[in-house]
């Protein structure tokens, strides 16, 4: 252990922690070459749920679960969401879908076509009436939106349209509702995305009011962003909504967070802390949204899950272990091997005892792989699932 924080403090933390993990991340995935289908796999969102109850049941501290329309659409989402709360869980973000239609090719609320924009802002406003019947307060959008080559549309009308989209989407929501505006450095748009990077996404949600925040998808960036600085100057800004978690060696990969560059997770963790951004919420301003997206397409999906929590959990752990006063000094001082020291120390502490014993004080096994592979849920699933249509977003 560092000098810092005492382990009964970082413990107590750590207890308030609460992530969100996709419904998505529970189907089938796969790049655009192939979708590998998995036994077991959910066929029904409340499938999905069930799986993210078990989870939660593993970590304690995954009790919310992001739904993506229309892959989770149903007949009645009341009763969806007493189903979440009946297995300890509840509805986080709706994820819109203005992607996998061929209406979209063009784009969808930048699309020159003012039809096919109508059509994309109904199903935005779809969102927002699922967050009613839910209880879910954040509505995520992420746009596909953009162009493949230079003259293919006009970039300044294409900006209009986003904005008078997003305008009528805002001034949808409710009082105790967000907007969580994603934003993408490429693909499937080659030569200009429409929301490419945060200052766009950023200039967007200052337009439309205090309801609208960024969301900083960890695999959306050039190689080489300072990923850390952006979340430190959104929370300065009070426009950090929340996260997407993952991990990238080349683009967007969508693998487990903390599987490529762990270090990374934890400096932006430390920014977090830093920032504030780990403290609750309140209903005049909202917490950060620490949501998973992710796709296991060759590994099984809840115990990959699973890992990503403890990932998580564990960069958590080290960030809020760094000694903030010896470190503020090394700055004032201007030691710059002291300061860096400061990170480093905690950095490489080994806090999974620290996270067993919070586990075991939430009356949990320490060790959460473990207790999954010896409850036979996996079995169970396999057994059980069997015909009718795996969950998936196909390819």
């Amino acid at each position: 252990m560092t000098a810092g924080p005492s382990k009964d403090a970082v413990k107590a933390a750590l207890t308030t922690q609460a992530l969100e993990t996709p419904s998505w991340a529970y189907g089938n995935s796969g790049t655009r070459f192939k979708v590998f289908a998995q036994p077991g796999v959910p066929r029904t969102t409340r499938e999905k749920l069930d799986d993210a109850a078990r989870v939660h049941a593993h970590t304690g501290v995954a009790p919310a679960v992001a739904l993506h329309i229309p892959w989770d659409r149903v007949d009645d989402y009341g009763a969806l969401a007493e189903y979440a709360r009946e297995r300890g869980l509840r509805l986080g973000a709706i994820n819109a879908n203005v992607f996998q239609d061929d209406d979209y090719r063009l784009g969808s609320v930048t699309n020159p076509d003012p039809a096919i924009r109508r059509k994309a802002v109904a199903h935005l406003l779809e969102c927002v009436d699922v967050m009613d019947a839910t209880g879910s307060k954040d509505l995520k959008l992420w746009f596909s939106d953009g162009t493949n080559y230079p003259g293919q549309d006009d970039l300044r009308d294409r900006q209009e349209r986003l904005a008078e989209a997003l305008r009528t989407v805002y001034d949808r929501l409710g009082d105790d509702q967000r907007m969580l505006l994603e934003y993408k450095l490429f693909e499937p748009a080659f030569y200009a995305t429409d929301v490419p990077d945060w200052g766009t996404a950023y200039a967007h949600c200052l337009k439309l009011g205090p309801k609208a925040q960024v969301v900083v998808d960890t695999g959306h960036h050039a190689p080489g962003t300072n990923i850390e600085f952006i979340v430190a100057t959104l929370l300065r800004e009070g426009r950090l909504g929340g996260f997407d978690f993952n991990s990238r060696f080349y683009a967007d990969d969508d693998l487990m967070v903390g599987a490529a560059d762990p270090f990374q997770l934890f400096r932006i963790m430390y920014e977090v802390v830093r920032g504030g951004g780990f403290a609750a919420g309140t209903p005049d301003a909202p917490g950060v949204a620490f949501m998973l997206d992710q796709c296991h397409n060759i590994e099984a999906k809840i115990p990959a899950i699973i890992r990503s929590v403890m990932n998580v959990q564990e960069a958590t752990a080290k960030a809020l272990l760094v000694d903030v006063e010896a470190l503020a000094d090394a700055q004032r001082s201007g030691d710059v091997l002291a300061a860096n020291g400061a990170l480093m120390d905690a950095y490489s502490t080994d806090v999974r005892p620290l996270l067993a014993e919070v586990r075991e004080d939430l009356g949990l096994a320490p060790d959460p792989l473990g207790a999954y592979e010896r409850s036979g849920w996996q079995e169970r699933i396999v057994k059980e699932r069997v015909g009718g249509v795996q969950a998936g977003w196909g390819a």
